[in-house]
């Protein structure tokens, strides 16, 4: 079962692919995702069943969804659909908060999420 209260800070962070340092944390249907991005870092293009909605903190970000790109500044909030192909990069350095329905069974174990690795090569 989840924790009810989750600390960020106590969470070890991992870094999935080069750049993006994330925590992890499930609840009962989710998965949240607090990353610290690196300036510069790209998340490739992939697309997944879940539905993601993106809370930007702190940062720039470009982010493209079916192909159209946004700049992602703090305060905003970007939902991606499920199966929706989308990619990313870090203008600056960012704090961003995923949170993805339902469990990425990916992001639940301790190895690099095979999604993004496979959207790598």
């Amino acid at each position: 079962m989840p924790d009810t209260i989750v600390d960020w800070d106590k969470l070890e962070p991992r870094t999935v692919i080069p750049g993006f340092h994330g925590r992890f944390a499930h609840s009962h249907t989710m998965t949240y995702v607090m990353w610290r991005i690196d300036a510069g870092a790209i998340l490739p293009l992939h697309a997944h069943m879940h539905e993601q909605v993106v809370h930007q903190y702190e940062g720039r970000m470009e982010l493209t969804i079916d192909g159209v790109t946004h700049l992602v500044t703090p305060g905003m909030m970007a939902v991606i659909p499920p199966n929706a192909p989308h990619s990313a990069r870090a203008l600056t350095d960012c704090r961003t908060m995923d949170v993805f329905y339902p469990h990425r069974e990916d992001y639940m174990g301790t190895g690099a999420p095979s999604l993004l690795q496979a959207a790598l090569k």
